[in-house]
């Protein structure tokens, strides 16, 4: 009864249009209001408790080294070392939006902030070049996805703190899977250039022009290598390794390239605050949405039931992978985090799959969502930059997607794909 309550209180307040976090966080009052047996103090306890985190004092120093990256002229260093290295191939810019997107979601691990980013500036140059601006818009979007997956990464910084899993291991086991994905894309890019005559650039390559952009990139492409390296080296944990990669691109923007200005930073903050507040305030609801379900137990009945299903494990992580893309169309992914990851840790490990593992392709299956009409949060700020409709980009959005999928049903099937790197690491056993 209480699930049923709880769920449908929140499924009518989505409908109605209500911004996610009063869904959950309204959800959660309501029911606690109805059930009567738990005072409502207990709610500013639990959201209280949801921030009181030192791990979750990344989140927004990793949003504010994304901000730093756009304002600073870092960007436009990635794009041009980027347009050196494919730039001259069919679909060149295609490509080189793709592997931007690469390197600057090892920087900002924000898929808002990477599509923001990098299609400010690659959008209009594809246009420039005949590209059909719908195209350049859907493949900014979806490229941007990489961001939350590729480490350092804002929902595995949340996954963590939620399940208690080590965030190390969670970056590592996004690297590979991260990368894969932006393979695919790249080769599903240069199939549709070549088929609609899209271009590269004009400049041929030349190992003296990837040079040149290499070392002008030289101090950007550090950054990530500084902030993973500290954090398994031991020099610095996860939080620690936020504030470095926000100080690190405010010295490379003042000092080293001289692109960022005294009067940038008022915006670069307010920005950031605003952002941050908005994230913080998702996870503290959803923690006590969270709460409310294993109070009551309904954690319990919901893993109850899905294993009377089946408890064939191929059966369990396809109905999961579905669930949670479902999830991250309709509900902010943080959110999704905090609700569904501490539930769906007791399923995983019965049917003996690894913590990490999991982590890792339920973040990926939720980074899908920020480009999965109708509420892709990648589609909306990539649209807006073109000022063009959500639903003209569908056309496109069906090929890009389907090659991700694809990518993130490997890795849920293919463990080693996960793991590799944090078993090399020693990270997990």
């Amino acid at each position: 009864m209480v699930g049923g309550l709880l769920f449908g209180i929140f499924a009518l307040l989505l409908i109605l249009g209500i911004p996610i976090a009063l869904c959950v966080g309204l959800a959660a009052i309501v029911t606690l209001i109805v059930t009567g047996d738990v005072p409502l103090t207990v709610m500013a306890q639990r959201m209280y408790s949801a921030t009181d985190s030192f791990p979750m004092m990344a989140i927004p120093f990793f949003i504010v080294a994304g901000s730093i990256m756009e304002h600073g002229g870092l960007s436009k260093r990635l794009i041009n070392f980027a347009s050196s290295f494919v730039g001259h191939l069919t679909g060149g810019l295609g490509l080189v939006t793709v592997v931007t997107s690469m390197f600057f979601a090892a920087i900002s691990g924000s898929g808002p902030a990477t599509t923001a980013a990098v299609g400010g500036m690659m959008i209009p140059a594809m246009e420039e070049n005949n590209y059909d601006r719908k195209f350049a818009t859907s493949l900014t979007a979806t490229a941007g996805a990489l961001g939350p997956l590729i480490p350092p990464s804002v929902l595995f910084v949340t996954f963590g703190v939620a399940t208690g899993v080590s965030i190390g291991a969670l970056f590592m086991s996004g690297v590979v899977p991260g990368v894969l994905i932006g393979l695919a894309l790249c080769i599903t890019v240069y199939a549709i250039s070549k088929k609609r005559g899209f271009v590269g650039t004009n400049v041929k390559f030349s190992w003296g022009n990837l040079g040149k952009a290499a070392k002008n990139a030289i101090w950007v492409i550090f950054m990530p290598l500084i902030v993973l390296g500290g954090i398994y080296g031991g020099a610095f944990t996860p939080t620690e390794a936020a504030i470095i990669a926000a100080v690190y691109g405010l010295f490379l923007g003042f000092f080293v390239y001289k692109e960022l200005k005294i009067k940038d930073l008022p915006k670069i903050f307010v920005d950031s605050a605003l952002t941050s507040a908005m994230v913080m305030f998702v996870i503290a609801c959803a923690q006590s949405f969270s709460w409310v379900m294993s109070n009551y137990r309904v954690t319990n009945a919901i893993a109850a039931a899905i294993i009377a299903v089946t408890s064939n494990k191929i059966l369990i992580l396809l109905l999961l992978n579905v669930m949670l893309l479902i999830s991250g169309c309709f509900i902010e992914l943080n959110a999704s985090i905090v609700i569904f990851a501490p539930m769906l840790i007791p399923i995983m490990n019965s049917i003996g799959v690894n913590p990490v593992h999991f982590g890792c392709f339920m973040v990926a299956n939720l980074c899908l969502g920020l480009v999965t009409p109708p509420l892709g949060v990648n589609l909306y700020v990539a649209c807006g930059l073109m000022k063009i409709k959500i639903e003209d980009t569908v056309r496109w959005l069906i090929p890009l997607l389907g090659v991700c999928v694809a990518v993130v049903l490997l890795v849920t099937f293919c463990e080693p794909l996960a793991l590799f790197l944090p078993r090399l690491l020693k990270l997990v056993n």
